[in-house]
């Protein structure tokens, strides 16, 4: 039954409210309260009250029935579709081009031509192993329970409801399967013997990482470790899971090595999960350090960030600062940071000002990677203790979303070898980036780094310094037009001295030793 109470429900109550009241005018015993605030409300004796009050009974244990199940076990995001509010923002990016992968558009028509590629991977898959596909499907089917609650509930029931044919379980194995092999035949360039085209492997590369496609990493580490050939393809297995997240991992080339992916400890929930991982690997440096914990009501507002910020009279929002633009005519140097971890954001004030930021690799995949990223992280039991923690992709675009306005920002980021641009244009770039921030809720991005910078950007010393460097240090022929300026001033200022104050010559000696 539905939770809504019709609006001639709640005028008859009202009606027999007042009605009671008016009635009713001599004192209530306290028994009688005690009584009637039990188990019912204050409406008892009408039936129509009593209907409504069973409804607003059922409304009320839906709604913590719903509420203890989308919070219990909440320690790992559960696999779900977007959030509601999200969904109008991710449309174009949430839909695979070519495979499914797991129970939410497992089944449907469009798919139907990838199904035979996978079953074809999974059996390639299977011979690989040396096991017999029924000892490996058992194996799934032994932790199904487990499988079933890495899933919202809303997605088991969905898929329930379809009456598809594949049990979950089976859904589970073939998938888990196909997706090992064809990271494996992707690494090792052998997709060519599957008859798999090239744009099918782009359009499956892109249909790994979303969020509404995606199995339990769990399933892959099942079949990885069930392999009885020797260790040599189990590493294999592991090792091109690593390979492809690298080459997916928006990073310049020179960069793809410079860091470690670990698909152990802590076990991703799926390969979106991993690819986050991946792009958040570095730590982010703590510039609050508090040994000792404090306790609730001990806080101590003054070493806050905002009341830090507060200090030095900005507030998050209050940014003067507009663009890259701005933050060059600031005397602010850019450079990419030594790896590409989108934690790793710094400035330092100190002369030359600079501004660290990762390398990134702009391409026709960063939009959806980044938009099912913002998506997975706007989930709603994606909860952490710590401020921030768990949004870090998301203050990244917020944050480059406020730094970048027109082309005119992308070319000093690409100059700067911060951006790789492989678009057609650098206003293109800029649309992608001012079209993903446009979809972020409102949130402090690095505050810590804007607040330096715009503390930094107030100083008007330092402006004047940028403005000297920018018109007179900005190339060589500048730098030797200025110093052949001070060359001819100082030449002058000698041949005027000279001309004033003359040297004693041999004629002045010779006259002095006459007189």
């Amino acid at each position: 039954m539905d939770c809504v109470l019709s609006v001639d429900q709640l005028t008859a109550a009202k009606k027999i409210n007042i009605k009671t009241e008016s009635t009713h005018n001599k004192p209530t015993t306290d028994h009688e309260v005690r009584e009637r605030s039990d188990d019912q409300p204050f409406l008892t004796h009408d039936p129509r009250d009593k209907k409504v009050t069973e409804e607003l009974k059922k409304c009320l244990n839906k709604m913590k029935s719903k509420a203890s199940s989308t919070f219990q076990d909440n320690e790992k995001p559960k696999i779900q579709k977007a959030p509601m509010f999200f969904r109008k923002h991710l449309k174009k990016y949430n839909k695979p081009k070519w495979i499914s992968i797991g129970p939410i558009h497992h089944g449907k028509q469009q798919f139907q031509l990838a199904e035979v590629c996978k079953l074809s991977l999974a059996a390639k898959f299977i011979r690989r192993t040396q096991v017999k596909a029924k000892d490996l499907y058992e194996k799934i089917e032994r932790e199904i329970v487990q499988l079933k609650n890495s899933f919202d509930k809303e997605v088991i029931e969905s898929y329930e409801k379809r009456r598809i044919s594949t049990s979950f379980g089976l859904m589970l194995f073939l998938d888990g399967c196909s997706m090992l092999e064809f990271i494996y035949s992707y690494v090792f360039d052998e997709l060519k013997y599957f008859k798999i085209k090239k744009e099918q492997v782009a359009f499956a590369k892109h249909d790994f990482f979303l969020l509404e496609n995606q199995i339990p990493f769990r399933v892959l580490k099942i079949l990885m470790k069930s392999s009885v050939v020797s260790n040599k393809h189990k590493n294999g297995l592991s090792n091109s899971i690593k390979e492809f997240i690298r080459v997916s991992r928006m990073a310049p080339y020179e960069h793809e090595r410079n860091f470690e992916i670990n698909i152990d400890e802590p076990e991703p929930i799926h390969l979106l999960d991993l690819l986050r991982s991946a792009l958040l690997q570095q730590p982010a440096p703590s510039n609050i350090k508090d040994p000792k914990p404090k306790a609730a009501g001990d806080e101590d507002p003054s070493q806050s960030k905002y009341f830090e910020q507060s200090k030095s009279g900005m507030s998050h929002g209050r940014q003067s600062f507009r663009n890259i633009l701005d933050i060059r005519a600031a005397g602010i140097t850019l450079k990419p940071s030594r790896n590409c971890s989108l934690r790793d954001i710094k400035f330092t004030s100190h002369f030359p000002s600079c501004l660290k930021l990762p390398p990134l690799l702009v391409d026709d995949s960063m939009v959806p990677k980044f938009m099912n990223l913002i998506a997975y992280e706007m989930c709603p039991d994606n909860m952490s203790d710590r401020e921030m923690e768990g949004y870090e992709v998301t203050s990244y675009l917020a944050f480059m979303d406020s730094l970048i306005d027109s082309e005119e920002d992308v070319k000093q980021l690409r100059k700067a070898h911060i951006l790789r641009n492989c678009l057609s244009s650098d206003a293109e770039v800029a649309r992608l980036f001012n079209e993903m921030g446009s979809c972020l809720v409102s949130m402090p991005a690095y505050p810590d780094v804007v607040r330096k910078i715009q503390h930094h950007y107030e100083n008007k010393y330092v402006k004047w310094m940028a403005l000297i460097s920018r018109q007179h240090f900005r190339d060589p022929w500048t730098i030797l037009a200025l110093v052949g300026a001070f060359l001819a001033l100082a030449l002058t200022a000698i041949g005027t001295w000279f001309t004033v104050f003359p040297l004693p010559g041999p004629c002045d000696n010779f006259c002095e030793k006459k007189h």
